[in-house]
């Protein structure tokens, strides 16, 4: 930076803030910025330089959605060398922001930190709706499976059959760049509250696809179309072919990523996406 009297300054203090970030994930093309189609990075990224336009601008993501995807508890990191007190980054930004992209607290981390390669696991809950009628309501945040009362208990063994290290490639989606496809499951969890079921896995990461290729399965669990044990000779004998079923992207919603300390406060992170609750006895009847 160069003074009104033609001094050089130091290079400006840099400082690296985190935030909580939710988005609708409807009308965008996956977080990543991509050559076309709108994404969540490149809007982020526009609004922030607006704001500290002195240097070039590059965001980090706990997790990496994919297109139609929703967040509720993303955390992304930037580093900044404006004036902006940490706790004002929100509403600066959400004054510049669509209305599908909400900053719900901002924190500053030391420069080692790193939103992705410093989270413990990332969360996801998958919202299936399984009533006969549909409701508009609930449309944009859910798959609505209605053919079927689906069957939450077989559903809750095959994902717990899940948890632990192994090798899920059979739930991976054909590009992806990863060197492997083992991951770490940590939590599973299938919750039927009336006409609603919420999926939760728990992982140190996630494949490209997974959750939505993993839910289309326990679909099919749900509704008797496919048994358990063909369900698990599908994953641990890593048959791909057979792994067509992939659940709708509007129903899942990454909720939050963990970290060794709690960063934001529990309503804007960790209790971030409401769970829908009706009770309304319109449940279709029980799979054969």
């Amino acid at each position: 930076m160069v003074d009104c009297f033609g001094v050089v300054d130091k290079a400006p203090h840099l400082r690296r803030v985190a935030i909580s970030l939710q988005y609708d994930g409807s009308g965008f093309c996956g977080w990543q910025r991509q050559s076309e189609g709108l994404s969540v990075q490149g809007v982020l990224e526009d609004a922030i330089s607006e704001l500290d336009p002195l240097r070039p601008l590059k965001t980090v993501a706990a997790g990496r959605t994919d297109a139609g995807v929703h967040a509720a508890g993303q955390v992304v990191h930037f580093d900044c060398c404006g004036h902006i007190p940490c706790t004002s980054w929100p509403s600066a930004l959400n004054g510049l922001l669509p209305h599908s992209i909400r900053v719900r607290e901002a924190i500053l981390r030391p420069s080692e930190w790193h939103a992705c390669h410093s989270a413990l696991y990332r969360r996801y809950r998958y919202t299936i709706y399984n009533a006969r009628r549909p409701n508009l309501f609930v449309a944009p945040w859910s798959w609505h499976r209605y053919q079927f009362r689906l069957d939450e208990d077989v559903m809750r063994k095959g994902l717990e059959g899940l948890l632990g290290y192994y090798d899920f490639f059979a739930f991976q989606r054909a590009g992806s760049n990863r060197a492997d496809s083992y991951t770490t499951v940590e939590s599973v969890e299938v919750e039927r509250n009336g006409d609603f079921l919420f999926i939760e896995i728990q992982a140190t990461g996630f494949l490209y696809g997974m959750v939505r290729l993993l839910v289309g399965q326990l679909v099919l669990l749900g509704e008797h179309k496919l048994n358990l044990s063909t369900f698990e000779q599908r994953w641990k004998e890593f048959r791909r072919d057979e792994v067509k079923e992939s659940a709708p992207a509007h129903g899942l919603c990454l909720i939050r990523a963990g970290y060794e300390e709690a960063l934001f406060s529990q309503s804007a992170w960790f209790d971030s996406f409401p769970k829908y609750s009706i009770l309304v006895g319109d449940s279709p009847k029980s799979p054969p």
